[in-house]
């Protein structure tokens, strides 16, 4: 049975892509880039994105396409390049994305692209090994100021969020955050095992990624980064410990440069049901992913308070050149 809705966003697609374009929101045929190798957050973004729409009934097809390399640098640059004007493609990125432009000094820019949507929103968490004598945030905060040099943390690349959150850590305690001692690993299995293995004093990643280790008592996590206690998760947060570190790992979806005022519409409002649909929020539970949509002007807004304050943090590490 089709919703009165549904049948307004069909005759909406059909008035606007015209007679030899889709002619109900079912007949919606959508690409999408993840600007990332398969398996990734991007990628599994992505293709929850692909199931979720055709789930809901708002696309017949969604076709998803990988274009890994630097960060999402290398994707951004075709997707800019080779869907300009073009209502039926999207990308996937993220806050990783505004990092690897500003420090890959990428020609192409998160300003080029049409803002869509913030879909979601994962919390970051610091561990340490079970065995380890931090037990703390404030413990791992004397030792930074102590000798920030004997200090390493593992985490995902270079001037991603989990080196960002690093640089933060350290500049919020009164660290000298530019001496940072950050590895990055190109995987999750890779940290984990170093973490682990003591090679490293502490890991930085999305909660999801450790929470099995966490709950199996192999690591300890010292805390969260969100504002407020996660429902059924028994860990602090760092504000609560005295240290003001608040930082989301989030996804969006854009489009092309050059699309129409009425082609965004027509990608804004078909992101928007999949966003209400069951088919996404069971996604979103499965994942551990926290809904986080912000959508039209709002998402537009963010995205550029959230690349200035990126490429502050960047610049303070020296990873960006003023």
């Amino acid at each position: 049975m089709i919703s009165s809705h549904m049948r307004l966003f069909g005759a909406v697609v059909a008035l606007l892509l015209g007679a030899s374009g889709p002619a109900s929101a079912q007949q919606l045929e959508l690409k999408l880039m993840a600007p990332a190798a398969p398996g990734g957050g991007w990628d599994q973004t992505a293709r929850s994105m692909q199931q979720a729409l055709v789930a809901a009934g708002v696309a017949r097809s969604v076709q998803v396409t990988n274009v890994p390399g630097a960060g999402g640098s290398v994707g951004i640059a075709q997707f800019v390049n080779g869907a300009k004007g073009d209502g039926s493609q999207m990308m996937v990125n993220g806050f990783v994305m505004v990092g690897a432009l500003a420090m890959n000094k990428s020609p192409v820019t998160l300003d080029q692209v049409t803002p869509i949507a913030r879909l979601t929103e994962e919390t970051q968490v610091i561990v340490v090994p079970a065995s380890s004598p931090i037990k703390t945030a404030q413990d791992l905060a004397t030792a930074l100021k102590a000798d920030i040099a004997k200090v390493t943390f593992a985490g995902g690349s270079a001037g991603g969020v989990d080196h960002v959150m690093a640089a933060l850590f350290a500049g919020t305690v009164g660290a000298d955050a530019k001496r940072i001692n950050y590895i990055p690993f190109s995987g999750g299995g890779e940290s984990l095992a170093a973490i682990l293995g003591g090679k490293v004093t502490a890991g930085i990643s999305g909660l999801s990624e450790y929470e099995g280790q966490i709950k199996a008592g192999k690591l300890r996590a010292l805390g969260v980064t969100s504002a407020q206690r996660l429902p059924g998760v028994d860990i602090p947060t760092f504000k609560e410990q005295g240290i003001e570190l608040v930082l989301a790992n989030w996804r969006s979806v854009v489009a092309p440069p050059g699309i129409t005022p009425e082609q965004r519409k027509v990608l804004s409002d078909a992101v928007e049901m999949m966003v209400k649909s069951d088919a996404w929020k069971d996604i979103l539970k499965q994942k551990g992913w926290d809904d986080a949509y912000l959508g039209g002007d709002a998402f537009a807004d963010f995205l550029k308070k959230e690349i200035t304050r990126v490429t502050e943090v960047l610049k303070s590490v020296g990873l960006v050149k003023s």
